[in-house]
Order: structure tokens, then C-alpha cells, then sequence
């Protein structure tokens, strides 16, 4: 059987640096069918989808809100062809009744040992319209290394910059943060994949340069520590969210080749500041990821907060509107209180005001969301602050020997020789 697995495009928001990372999902759910089926993917932000392809069923994985309408769309132009379509992934599971209308079968929840059955009732036309495993997560141990060869590698750079590639060593989280989906999506039970999957699955990547997108590293001090101390042989330079704030974890996550984190800023506290000097301390980059419209937040406060990102010296800030994305807390409380104006999907892209703020109008939240991307990266753009970064782990992948030369020449020629020498000398 031949299946056709789509990643669909989604618009990137103005005004920022524009770069695509292979998407984690689809090859993680790759792994899960059987090995009968044989699979040809399509990254429909890095290539054209080509309609005509010979495949027996399509499976259209999705991510994002603001993937789902062009997930519908794309769906709608295989059905044309005769062709079954299912659906799967995180925004399938948020937008589940909407994306019924436009599927052959849906799939919720976490993949693993479960395809054979989807896949014996495509085979028997049997196929059910909902496979629903919510709340029914398999076992962990069932996660194995992603297809990553169903990658095209070379489409995955920016300006000749190698990206990152991703990996995940836990799922679940046990916090349940106010704007997030993840304890609706994989429970609140932290679940760490065992250290010997996580240590084979490492050694099939050959990229030097990781992403671990677990929710939180910063779940179990210990688990965290036996994970930063497997990870040292393998060299590799990785980017995470949060790590515990805890001298030996940081030790180790330095020597295991923590390249840099994103950390939320939530307020103006001497804690704030200190927390990033302490990942510096260790030579470990940040970027600050900055929440804009909650419910306690003013004009004077978000104000406050873009002038003290500036004193604590950030690597990269990150600024996001709150967007309400169903089954969240956010969302019903929005809902129930009549504030969400706009329900198209498109715009629920973390950069577009959607409902009405309690302390100043959508106009003016859009404004300061402007306002704080052009003041922070007003000296020194997004694009030269992420290729400081990136030359900073270039000259520690020379060091232990696992830098590519060609990497060296693409960098030289994209950027030019004398910014690479000045951020060197610096």
C-alpha cells in the first residue's frame, strides 16, 4: 500500500525572519504503520504538492490551527481524485469536529500500536470514521526513532544555515499552563521515553543540531540530569524549552551541548534577571518568549516589560499574542465570557489579536505587539541576533571537531566573510 503523507503550508507571519525546520510529527508518525505501507511525504512548506502522485490513501498531518483550513482544502482536491484521506496530529485533535466534515477518518491520539488496526480496516473497507485514543496513551516504550529519512535534507537551511532537526525524550506535562493544550493533548502525567530508546534514536541522527521539543525539561531534577549526562558523548548542540534552575542541571546541560533555551519572561523580577544571567553563567544562549493580552497585563505594563527585556540582555525574544486554541482554559473562559470575535483559524497564529483584552482594545494589543518586535530588534535585526547565535555554536562545533566545512563556506557566502570574523573576534 502506498500512502501520500502531507504536511500542509501555512502563511509565516510579516515582518519576521522566515525559516522552516522538518516537521516532528508526521515522520514520528511515520514510524507508527505497518511495514507494508510504503510512504512518500511532502513538506508543503518547503515544496509543491504534486496531486498526480500515485498513492493508495493520503494522510494529511497537521500541527497547527492555522494549518487546518489548508489541510481541508488540500483533502477536498484528493477526494476529487478518488482517493480516502485521514487526519491526524495536534490541530486535528483541536479542531476535531470541523476536520470531520472533510475526512474519510480522523485519528486522535498518540499513534503507536495502533495502525495496524487503521490500516487492516482501510485494507477491508472497513475504515472507521473516528479512531478516538484520547486520553488512552499507549506505552511509552512503544516510541521509537522517527523516519527521518523521509526527510529532503537540503530543503531544510536558511541562507545556507543548517537546521535544526527535532527530537522529543518525554511526553505528557505535569503543569497545565493557562494558554496551552498540552494536558488535554498528552495528559497531565509526565511520561520519559526509557534512556536506551532515547540513546538509540540519537544515534540515528546524523545532524549535529537538535531541537528537544519536550514541553518542559524541567519535570524530574534526576530524570533531567541521567538524560544532559547520556547526551554528552553524542556532541550533539541542541535548543530546548525551560531547564531547572539548578546549578548541576545547568553544569550538565552545558556539557551535554545546551546551545540555547527558550525561557519564559512573565514579569520585570530581579528572578527574571537572574535566571538569565545564570544560563549565560554557563554559557547557555536564551530566548525569551513574551506572552502579550493577558488578562493582568496594561499598556504601562507590556511597555515596561519590552524596556526590561532590553537590560537583561537576550540572545532572541519571541513576542505572542494570546491565542485562545480550543480545549484550552483560555478558550473557554474567553468563550464563555463573549470576548472571541474571530473563530477564522488563519489568524490563530499567535501574531493576530482574536478577542477582545480586558485593559485595552484589540487595536491597541496589536499595536504593542508591533511596537515590541520593532523596539527590541530595532539596533540589531532577528536575522543578525539568530546569526550571532548560530556562528557561536559553529566555533564550538570547530572545537570538538564535529563542525561541517561546508557549512563554513555556505555561512561566508550567505553572510560574508567579515561579519563571520567580527562575531569570532567578539
Amino acid at each position: 500500500m502506498k500512502c501520500k503523507l502531507i504536511y500542509p503550508k501555512w502563511n509565516k507571519l510579516p515582518g519576521q525572519t522566515t525559516f522552516n525546520l522538518p516537521p516532528h510529527g508526521p515522520v514520528v508518525f511515520a514510524a507508527t504503520l505497518p511495514d507494508y505501507v510504503e510512504v512518500s511525504f511532502t513538506d508543503e512548506n518547503v515544496e509543491v504538492i504534486n496531486f498526480e502522485e500515485e498513492c493508495d490513501f493520503v494522510c494529511i498531518s497537521m500541527m497547527l490551527s492555522t494549518q487546518v483550513k489548508r489541510g481541508w482544502a488540500i483533502a477536498t482536491e484528493y477526494h476529487k481524485r478518488g482517493k480516502k484521506v485521514l487526519f491526524g496530529g495536534i490541530s486535528t485533535m483541536l479542531h476535531a469536529e470541523e476536520t470531520l466534515q472533510y475526512a474519510d477518518s480522523i485519528f486522535l491520539g498518540e499513534s503507536e500500536g495502533r495502525m495496524d488496526e487503521v490500516m487492516d480496516d482501510l485494507r477491508n473497507g472497513k475504515l472507521k470514521k473516528v479512531y478516538n485514543f484520547m486520553g488512552k496513551q499507549p506505552p511509552i516504550e512503544l516510541v521509537g526513532p522517527a523516519r527521518r529519512d523521509l526527510y529532503k535534507k537540503d530543503l531544510y537551511n536558511h541562507k545556507g544555515v543548517q537546521m535544526v532537526d527535532l527530537f522529543h525524550a518525554s511526553r505528557g506535562c505535569r503543569f497545565s499552563c493557562y494558554p496551552c493544550a498540552v494536558s488535554y493533548l498528552g495528559g497531565r502525567c509526565f511520561r520519559p521515553r526509557p534512556m536506551d530508546k532515547i540513546i538509540e534514536e540519537l544515534a540515528t541522527i546524523d545532524n549535529n543540531r537538535l531541537f528537544v521539543v519536550d514541553n518542559s525539561l524541567a519535570q524530574n531534577k534526576e530524570w533531567e540530569m541521567e538524560l544532559f549526562r547520556e547526551m554528552i558523548p553524542f556532541k550533539k548542540k541542541w535548543i530546548s524549552h525551560t531547564i531547572e534552575d539548578d546549578s548541576q542541571v545547568l553544569d550538565l546541560a552545558a556539557q551535554a551541548g545546551a546551545w540555547y533555551v527558550y525561557q519564559a519572561i512573565y514579569d520585570t523580577s530581579d528572578y527574571i534577571k537572574e535566571r538569565v544571567k545564570r544560563y549565560h553563567d554557563y554559557g547557555i544562549g536564551v530566548e525569551g518568549t513574551i506572552l502579550l493580552g493577558l488578562d493582568n497585563q496594561t499598556e504601562d505594563d507590556i511597555k515596561h516589560l519590552i524596556d526590561f527585556l532590553l537590560e537583561i540582555d537576550l540572545d532572541l525574544a519571541e513576542f505572542t499574542i494570546l491565542s485562545p486554541f480550543p480545549h484550552t482554559k483560555a478558550y473557554d473562559d474567553l468563550l464563555r465570557q463573549g470576548r472571541i470575535f474571530d473563530f477564522d483559524w488563519d489568524h490563530y497564529n499567535a501574531g493576530q489579536v482574536v478577542y477582545h483584552p480586558k485593559n485595552m482594545t484589540a487595536e491597541k494589543l496589536q499595536e504593542l505587539y508591533d511596537y515590541a518586535w520593532d523596539t527590541f530588534y530595532k539596533n540589531e535585526s532577528q536575522e543578525q541576533k539568530m546569526f550571532k547565535l548560530f556562528t557561536k555554536v559553529m566555533l564550538r562545533e570547530m572545537e570538538d571537531g564535529t563542525y561541517h566545512p561546508r557549512n563554513r563556506q555556505l555561512a561566508n557566502k550567505s553572510f560574508g566573510k567579515e561579519v563571520v570574523r567580527n562575531i569570532k573576534k567578539n
